[in-house]
């Protein structure tokens, strides 16, 4: 069943809080959908007529107060304070009364309507004026404000992401050219891609040539040049000439509806550090309350008693430190800069083609002091070819039984003819597989696969991957395949371990020797070969115990491995459903570098959040101290202690778009 939300509120942030909820039922997902296009401008429209009727009033206000004009504040001061206080301070008024019917009632609003209106309070009973009292409320809301643009130009960061989706494709049908959805499409059709169009779809060039831009999927700036024959993920941009492709995948499985569906659930799961600022923020906020009530009423009385008189203007005093201690304490600056920054990290990887799932993998990917990595596909390229082969009958008899395959060594015999057609096809984890060919028995695997059936073969010694072939019981022959490691794998190990990766290791199904001969090649630390998926998923539980543990692989034959690893990442498989729900962070090319940039920005984004904590905190409890014991003390100092440490919180957490 569908169902069809609108939004009558044009409005981002409307959109972001309802993709949050609906995205939480079980069962429940989001088709389709773009959050309205609204310029920051008119996003905070409101706000700002806000701010500038509130400005408009305060000011003259000000000026008749500090003027000392022979005019009675009543008549003038007092009326225009109290409006420009309520054009400022309205939204927050309301905030706060709505949340204490929730039984929300101790957040920002409700602080900050404590300390401006018994600043105000305290003004009209003193006689000193209104100023401070509507100065607290007006640039908490200027604070606000900035605060907002801040956050919406991060989120604009990654909600760019969803102009990847093309709303229309180019169906040919014979001598006939329809326009139809992306969603439409099914396997098999024939589409027309032009110059300046984005891919529709997953599909394979079949005619012409061109140059796509890439720089959305993966990062990279460098036009990529495709001709006939060329798989293409959709998001490309052709750059120069038309080209006729087929689709290969439906829109659904497509790579756009992979990172869209990243994008739109990538801030659900919160960090470590999220989760300690949400519980400390619900114990944080009564606790300062309290301490407020205390400053307020008992160390005034403490004070009295000792003096052995009672006066007033103690009591004042000590309302007006408590006031400050309120204004100070509000736990803005964490509770919005910290999953803030996290946002900011995932928008920067997703620009380099990592997409993350959410802030809890960025987290990991920072704390991991362990790399594993799977072989074929991620530190080699996974393109086998054949080295050699001991008979042309073996060739053909393993030629028809991997053509059933969708193991990534079968690629290897796909320009080999097979002489018969095979039935009954079993593919026999870590062993290989067995199959019929004219009725009889045909085995096409590793040794163990020879031994389970008790083939006696002619064991091979190489470093090279080894097929045996066995037919009707009898030993057929030997096949040598081989693959190519990736040219960057060593820099980009070494640049792991640059980056505090302190262990490398790599766990394959192939041969130990090959093992060996691979991790030397590329770096590795140690290696482990002839694992079968319930050893391999042994092993990386064993590795665990050395620290967080990154796992690299494919994301389809390691699904296991990588439900069980702190941070799992896989290697250039979008496309995949597989490679989707078992990993935290998908790159969407093969370039192993990724995972070093990934390991940069999530290093990055984790130390920008830590001096936010440590220096928000810092900051506040001087500030706190020193409205307490120095007298008197100004409360702008105290609106600096919260609206000036919030934004330069904000605006340290927007520095995470930008690590390199």
């Amino acid at each position: 069943m569908n169902m069809t939300v609108v939004l009558n509120a044009a409005s981002a942030q409307a959109y972001d809080k309802a993709v949050y909820a609906i995205s939480h039922f079980e069962d429940v997902k989001i088709v389709d959908g773009k959050p309205p296009k609204v310029s920051l401008f008119r996003e905070n429209l409101a706000d700002i007529i806000a701010i500038i009727v509130s400005a408009v009033l305060f000011i003259p206000a000000m000026v008749l107060d500090f003027a000392n004009i022979a005019l009675p504040d009543w008549y003038l001061c007092f009326p225009l304070y109290i409006a420009a206080f309520l054009a400022a301070g309205y939204s927050v008024l309301w905030n706060m009364c709505r949340n204490i019917i929730k039984g929300k009632v101790f957040d920002e609003n409700f602080l900050m309507t404590v300390a401006s209106v018994g600043a105000i309070a305290l003004g009209l009973t003193t006689g000193d004026g209104l100023f401070e009292g509507v100065a607290v409320m007006f640039l908490y809301r200027i604070g606000e404000v900035l605060q907002s643009v801040a956050v919406g130009a991060s989120r604009r960061s990654i909600s760019e992401l969803m102009d990847l989706k093309s709303d229309t494709a180019t169906l040919i049908d014979g001598d006939r050219q329809t326009i139809v959805s992306p969603e439409s499409l099914r396997v098999g059709d024939k589409i027309l891609i032009r110059a300046g169009e984005k891919v529709p779809v997953d599909c394979v060039i079949t005619s012409g040539s061109a140059s796509l831009d890439v720089k959305s999927l993966n990062g990279e700036a460098v036009p990529r040049d495709v001709e006939a024959g060329d798989e293409v993920l959709s998001g490309s941009i052709d750059l120069t000439g038309a080209v006729q492709a087929e689709v290969i995948r439906e829109y659904n499985d497509s790579a756009v509806a992979k990172i869209l569906e990243l994008v739109e659930h990538s801030t659900a799961n919160k960090a470590e550090p999220e989760k300690f600022i949400t519980r400390f923020a619900k114990y944080y906020t009564p606790a300062v309350v309290l301490a407020a009530v205390v400053l307020a009423t008992l160390v005034p009385t403490f004070v009295c008693l000792a003096a052995g008189t009672f006066a007033w203007h103690t009591y004042l005093d000590w309302i007006y430190k408590a006031l400050s201690f309120l204004v100070i304490s509000c736990p803005c600056a964490l509770v919005i800069s910290v999953p803030l920054s996290y946002f900011g990290g995932i928008g920067r990887c997703a620009r380099s083609g990592i997409l993350v799932k959410g802030s809890t993998c960025l987290d990991s990917m920072a704390r991991a002091t362990v790399a594993a990595f799977d072989k074929t596909g991620t530190l080699t390229e996974g393109t086998f070819r054949i080295v050699s082969y001991s008979s042309k009958q073996a060739l053909s008899l393993a030629a028809a039984a991997e053509k059933t395959s969708a193991h990534p060594i079968a690629g290897a015999f796909a320009d080999v003819p097979a002489d018969c057609v095979v039935s009954e096809t079993e593919e026999i984890a870590g062993m290989g597989i067995k199959c019929l060919c004219e009725g009889k028995v045909l085995l096409c695997g590793n040794s163990k696969l020879m031994e389970k059936y008790g083939v006696n073969y002619e064991r091979k010694r190489s470093l090279s991957t080894v097929i045996y072939v066995s037919y009707d019981g009898g030993y057929v022959g030997v096949i040598e395949i081989d693959d190519v490691v990736k040219q960057n794998a060593r820099e980009a190990l070494d640049e792991l371990r640059s980056l505090g990766i302190e262990h490398t290791y790599m766990l394959t199904g192939d041969s130990p020797e090959r093992a060996v001969d691979v991790a030397a090649k590329v770096g590795v630390g140690s290696a482990m070969g002839a694992l079968l998926p319930n050893e391999k998923l042994n092993e990386v539980i064993k590795l665990r115990k050395q620290g967080g543990l990154i796992y690299v692989g494919d994301g389809i034959n390691d699904a296991p491995v990588m439900t069980v690893a702190d941070c799992a990442v896989s290697m250039g498989k979008v496309g995949s459903d597989a490679a989707i729900e078992a990993s935290d962070i998908v790159l969407v090319s093969d370039n192993l570098s990724l995972v070093a940039e990934a390991r940069r920005i999530a290093r990055g984004t984790r130390s920008i959040v830590f001096q936010n904590i440590v220096g928000s905190l810092l900051v506040k409890a001087a500030i706190m101290l020193c409205s307490v014991f120095i007298t008197p003390f100004p409360l702008i100092i105290s609106i600096f202690g919260d609206v000036g440490v919030m934004l330069l919180a904000v605006f340290n957490a927007l520095r995470t778009s930008l690590i390199k």
